[in-house]
């Protein structure tokens, strides 16, 4: 609750902030599901507003998220550590997709497992 996460995709936000987590449980993880504040976006513009695939996010926008990386480092089965530089999140529609297109950093393997299939498959590379 209330931290701060990068927006990795290519749907107009750049900074989320979490306002609810999805589960019962005081915490989120990587794979889970949760209710984000948009807290920076990129400015639209003429051309992009006449665009129709162009995602319209704007500062203040209420969506639900999925978290792709965490600083708080995750147990893998084989006893393994992995943790990451920062907080980082993608941003979903109203069918559990992405919202964007492109997804422009790399992503914990936690996701698969978790059926974010789709997340994994547009990432550049999963760690």
């Amino acid at each position: 609750m209330k931290s701060r996460l990068n927006v990795i995709d290519n749907s107009g936000a750049i900074v989320a902030e979490c306002i609810k987590v999805l589960k019962n449980a005081k915490w989120a993880s990587v794979g889970d599901e949760i209710v984000v504040s948009v807290k920076k976006a990129r400015p639209i513009s003429d051309k992009t507003l006449a665009s129709q695939s162009a995602a319209k996010i704007r500062k203040g926008d209420v969506r639900r998220a999925v978290i792709v990386r965490t600083k708080k480092e995750i147990r893998r089965p084989d006893g393994r550590y992995v943790r990451f530089d920062d907080n980082a999140c993608v941003l979903l529609n109203n069918q559990q997709q992405p919202l964007g297109s492109r997804i422009l950093g790399l992503v914990s393997a936690e996701l698969r497992f978790k059926n974010w299939v789709k997340v994994v498959s547009l990432a550049p590379r999963v760690v």
